[in-house]
């Protein structure tokens, strides 16, 4: 019989323990067979005791019994630590993503918590929040999530895809909610600020406008009255009906003959000229055109001028004209003088004059009201001296002020494009003093003063307030009534000229937008395209005017351009990509764009006064009509 003991040694039966009998028997120890015999053999000498010495026992059943139960008891606890060992490798093999538990993290080294407890890591903990979040979303997805109202800051043009993003919502939220308006577009497609608006409001969200920029212009602009403690000269526009004699008027006040440079004897452009009086005072006078096509250079002469005086001839009496200058003048809240002219020619009823004027509320001061009114003969130069201390009189009533030591504002009266001295601007100088060297900014165009002219056309250093002055400089040809501002440096000019003309084209392009994409409508009048090249671009922009109140159901006309200066071959070939009616209004054309016209088969007009040209588009736009059919 052979166990095992203890240690893992084995043990034998020996034939001495079988002399001892049947039922009893001899363990005795094995040598370890792993141990190297001559090392064994040598210990054994050295360990044992001889043979005669060693004391022999003898092992009864009940010894052999414990025997074996302790070593059954051995091999069950072995076995179940194996068992133990294989159960948790499973474990951990099994929940091998929680191995960041059993690491040593920089946290916990520098803890004095036991170096057998174990940390997760900060990102572990972080993922499994992620995860917890997810999950709990999508368990949740039924629950209603609270919308966040944003601020959206909305230009003059965007795209879709833009406004999505300023908005945080998907562009094909905004593409089908534009399609159930009936209005298709694309995720690149531009739509113009008002629709963007209504699309933010429909969304919950709130516009916000962002004028940083127009705001800080608005308060360059604004004046402060406290600052304002200088007298000025006085502003006083002429006006009145064609043919009347405000340009007389003016020629007699000045000494000059300006009636004789005006094409058919009417003016045709704002003129401004400065009068200096027996009181040693200057006085700005503004000529208007006289002419119904010119109401917005009447409009835009009443606005910047502090005393009207109106003229009426006293052999016409009242006209459609002067009925409009009484209403522009009113409306500006600007005093009027009224001057009765032609008083030399023998049988005018004067007083009739005045019965007129009642009618449009104007009361003279014969007739017990507040209007100063004077008889005068332009031609005879009769009573100028007591329409000037008439002025005079009004000018220190009203008694305007200004500040001429802050940076100069003012508005262009009229502009052109000169072949010699490139874009020119008349400017009236409102505030300020105006120097060489100073950059500005007038409405779309921006500039450097390089040159300034006075009415007499002497050059100038400086210009004050209320005195008109042509300036050289500009980059490009500004529009009559454009406001005029001297800033700091050219940065701020170009910065402030940038963002105008992204106004302007987002404006363009937002008309454009509304008439072809947003409201589908579909034009089915003939249209005949005309292209207007004028000398001043007070001119072109009266004959535009002018010519889109023709209309008729059938054809209407429509401007393709209106610009200042001298037709070109550029102009040319517009006109005849677009099929259009090139005019050329107190101008002519260079030799090269005049061979090309021919060339081209474009038809060329030109006009030198306003109502003749008028007159020319009006049958122009009656051979475009349809021939009526009658039946018989």
């Amino acid at each position: 019989l052979t166990l095992k003991n203890f240690s893992g040694g084995s043990a034998a039966v020996s034939s001495y323990a079988k002399g001892a009998g049947n039922k009893s028997v001899l363990v005795e120890k094995k040598k370890n067979r792993s141990i190297d015999a001559t090392y064994s053999v040598d210990k054994a000498k050295a360990s044992v005791a001889p043979q005669d010495t060693v004391k022999t026992k003898v092992l009864t059943k009940e010894d052999t019994a414990k025997a074996q139960k302790a070593a059954q008891e051995w091999a069950r606890k072995k076995i179940q630590e194996e068992l133990e060992i294989d159960n948790s490798k499973k474990l951990i093999k099994k929940n091998h993503g929680k191995k960041r538990e059993y690491k040593l993290t920089l946290s916990k080294a520098l803890t004095d918590a036991d170096e057998d407890e174990k940390q997760r890591s900060l990102a572990s903990f972080k993922r499994a929040r992620e995860k917890e979040k997810k999950l709990q979303v999508s368990d949740d997805s039924s629950a209603e999530v609270k919308k966040v109202s944003r601020e959206v800051t909305v230009p003059n043009l965007i795209t879709i895809q833009d406004l999505a993003n300023r908005m945080a919502e998907k562009a094909s939220s905004i593409i089908k909610f534009l399609f159930e308006k009936n209005v298709k577009v694309t995720i690149n497609h531009t739509i113009d600020k008002d629709t963007a608006e209504y699309i933010v409001s429909s969304f919950g969200h709130k516009v916000v406008k962002d004028n940083q920029i127009d705001d800080e212009l608005s308060k360059l602009k604004k004046l402060k009255e406290e600052e304002d403690t200088y007298s000025r000269p006085p502003v006083v526009t002429v006006m009145g009906h064609v043919d009347h004699g405000k340009t007389s008027l003016l020629d007699a006040l000045r000494e000059t003959n300006v009636v004789a440079t005006e094409h058919g004897g009417i003016t045709q452009h704002i003129g401004a000229y400065q009068v200096f009086t027996d009181n040693n005072k200057w006085m700005t006078f503004i000529d208007t055109p006289g002419h119904a096509a010119f109401t917005e250079m009447r409009a835009r002469g009443s606005k910047i001028t502090d005393i009207v005086v109106l003229v009426v001839a006293a052999n016409d009496g009242i006209k459609p004209q002067t009925i409009e200058a009484i209403q522009h003048a009113k409306a500006a809240k600007v005093p009027i003088i009224v001057a009765i002219n032609k008083c030399d020619i023998h049988g005018v009823d004067k007083q009739k004059v005045r019965n007129q004027l009642l009618e449009h509320e104007l009361v003279v001061e014969e007739l017990g009201g507040d209007v100063q009114c004077v008889e005068i003969s332009a031609l005879k130069k009769t009573n100028l001296d007591k329409l000037k201390e008439a002025i005079i009189l009004q000018a220190e009533i009203l008694n305007h002020k200004t500040n001429p030591n802050v940076p100069a504002q003012g508005i262009v009266i009229e502009s052109k494009l000169d072949k010699g001295k490139g874009p020119v601007s008349t400017i009236l100088i409102t505030r300020g003093t105006l120097k060489r060297g100073d950059f500005f900014v007038s409405g779309m165009q921006w500039g450097k003063i390089r040159a300034m002219n006075n009415f007499k056309g002497e050059l100038v250093n400086e210009a004050t307030p209320s005195m008109p002055v042509e300036i050289i400089g500009l980059t490009g040809v500004s529009e009559a009534g454009d406001d005029f501002l001297v800033l700091d440096n050219e940065s701020k000019a170009k910065e402030i000229n940038k963002h105008r003309i992204e106004q302007g084209k987002s404006k363009k392009i937002s008309a454009l937008v509304k008439k072809n994409d947003v409201f589908g409508d579909v034009d089915k009048q003939k249209e005949l395209s005309i292209i207007i090249k004028s000398d001043v671009h007070g001119s072109a922009e009266a004959l535009s005017n002018a010519i889109l109140k023709i209309q008729h159901d059938e054809v209407k006309p429509v401007i393709v351009l209106s610009s200042v200066g001298a037709i070109t071959e550029t102009d040319v070939s517009l006109a005849k990509a677009s099929n259009a009616v090139l005019i050329g209004f107190n101008i002519k054309p260079n030799k090269e764009a005049k061979d090309l016209a021919t060339k081209l088969g474009v038809n060329v007009l030109y006009f030198n006064i306003i109502y003749e040209a008028i007159e020319h588009i009006t049958k122009a736009l009656s051979g475009l009509l349809a021939p009526e059919i009658n039946e018989q």
